[in-house]
């Protein structure tokens, strides 16, 4: 018998909620990522729970047990219960009776097996009972004990479900998979013969799934089984992963974190932050990125202008366009350049200067203080422009 163990099992939160469900006679399973990374010994951020109990019922335990009620998603059977300041997504057994490959329509159900054949991999099929007692209808465990990411039942009738599941089905094996395993083949086959139904999925669900996926320590077999499926240049017209194995490597050496919008600069492709609905700030970063990876600025002056981490991001893009290692000195140089503040200010040069002339001549002041390292002074500044020309 398989049981897991987490702090958040045994949680004061955690008790109450399935004191309250039980106690009132229902089952109560948690389900889901909080099961699934508890067996894995990694981080859990949401917790789920599963119940026979209908929503009304739900929301009638916890509330004479003094918890907190908010009907979330109430049309598809799920109340968030809140409980020592966390909150519990409580979910009604059900199954999807109609689908337009975005929306489901859904039936309550009574059994844990139900539900679980509606969900959409099996390491995702996987219920512990309150006690951590592991239940595993449709054989979960050991395909995630194999890093095995695989569709349940058959992997179209998931993905026509809700074609979000394709963008999934790679992320997921760039987080949970096993890189010497592969994907699964028929998964793969499935998302590369469905993959036009991603234009029925909002734009904005799309970037959120691949800005997970590019969070991941290493999404570049993933991505280019993306390619290959023709998943990607559905996605993003024009985009391909064969840059984004090298830039992998060039992060690791640098030291540098994963950073999806620095990995999605080079995937490339047109207008990324339209087709993925990238936020305003994110569309800008990208937008300098992908500019700035391409020309010439040098690694103080990048960081002068940029900031020390943008400025790095580059320098990493640049070198992996290179096919080659970053530049420590050249990293070292961009963190420098970003504490550099300009010493000369416009009134400086006043009254000498005014106008237009002004603003050019405080531009070369700051072209001559940059290419000088920085080390030119104030006076030294106004020395130079006073006898410029």
């Amino acid at each position: 018998m398989t049981r897991i163990d987490a702090p958040w099992l045994t949680s004061d939160g955690a008790r109450a909620v399935m004191a309250a469900l039980s106690g009132g006679g229902q089952q109560a399973w948690f389900v889901g990522g909080c099961v699934r990374n508890a067996l894995l010994g990694v981080p859990v951020s949401d917790i789920d729970i599963a119940t026979d109990a209908r929503p009304d019922r739900v929301s009638a335990l916890a509330e004479a047990a003094g918890l907190r009620v908010v009907p979330t998603g109430i049309d598809h059977g799920t109340v968030t219960v809140i409980a020592g300041h966390q909150p519990y997504e409580v979910t009604t057994f059900r199954r999807d009776i109609e689908t337009d490959g975005r929306r489901a329509v859904v039936a309550f159900a009574d059994s844990i097996s139900e539900d679980a054949h509606r969900r959409d991999f099996t390491m995702n099929a996987l219920y512990a009972a309150p006690d951590g007692t592991l239940s595993d209808p449709i054989g979960g465990l050991p395909d995630l004990r194999a890093g095995h990411v695989r569709f349940i039942d058959h992997p179209e009738d998931r993905i026509r479900e809700d074609y979000l599941r394709i963008l999934r089905f790679f992320r997921f094996h760039a987080w949970y998979g096993d890189p010497a395993g592969g994907l699964d083949p028929d998964g793969l086959a499935a998302c590369a013969a469905l993959h036009d139904g991603l234009a029925k999925v909002s734009a904005e669900r799309c970037g959120q799934e691949m800005m997970k996926l590019l969070a991941a320590p290493d999404p570049a077999p993933a991505v280019a089984a993306m390619t290959a499926a023709g998943v990607l240049t559905a996605l993003v017209p024009g985009a391909g992963a064969g840059l984004l194995t090298v830039l992998i490597h060039v992060e690791g050496v640098a030291g540098l974190s994963p950073d999806p919008i620095r990995r999605l600069a080079a995937l490339g492709g047109q207008e990324p932050e339209r087709a993925l609905r990238l936020s305003r700030a994110e569309a800008a970063r990208l937008q300098q990125l992908r500019t700035s990876m391409q020309d010439e600025t040098g690694p103080g002056e990048l960081g002068y202008r940029l900031g020390a981490t943008m400025a790095q991001d580059v320098l990493v893009l640049r070198a992996a366009l290179g096919g080659r290692e970053a530049d420590r000195d050249d990293l070292q140089m961009a963190v420098d350049g970003a504490l550099q503040v300009f010493p000369l200010r416009a009134a400086d040069l006043m009254p000498g200067l005014s106008g237009p002339e002004l603003g050019v001549a405080l531009r070369e002041a700051e072209a001559r203080w940059i290419a000088s390292g920085f080390a030119l002074g104030r006076d030294e500044l106004v020395s130079l422009a006073a006898n410029r020309g």
